[in-house]
């Protein structure tokens, strides 16, 4: 499984799946004559074990967590919103008139910053 900055959620889930890929291929590539990881895919390692890293603090880590993208983290708002029947789907009046970029920068009180290899995500504390 691939996993980029460009993807508006990612599951923790897939981050610790994937180091485990990249670092069982890069044993591979030091105990036998098999070709060694290429330079994407180390780069790729590095990027997701930093990642990991700045991660280690929430509880959940392993059990899954979810890294929302800073410029989708409005979007997510409402969506959650949404789903947990705080607001009806329906735009109508008064919903259509919610100030939502305020409610994300509410809500990301209880999120911590981190860098995905310079993209902004946003963690559950």
């Amino acid at each position: 499984m691939d996993i980029d900055n460009t993807q508006d959620i990612i599951d923790s889930r897939d981050i610790i799946e994937r180091i485990e890929e990249l670092e069982a291929l890069e044993e591979l590539t030091v105990d036998s004559a098999f070709e060694e990881l290429n330079e994407d895919d180390k780069e790729e390692l590095e990027a997701l074990q930093d990642l990991s890293e700045q991660c280690q603090e929430c509880e959940d880590w392993i059990y899954g967590v979810t890294l929302i993208k800073d410029i989708y983290f409005e979007e997510y708002t409402q969506e959650q919103a949404e789903e947990c029947g705080l607001v009806d789907k329906d735009p109508k009046w008064p919903i259509c008139c919610i100030d939502w970029e305020f409610a994300a920068s509410e809500l990301q009180d209880d999120y911590t910053e981190v860098n995905y290899d310079s993209v902004i995500y946003w963690v559950r504390d």
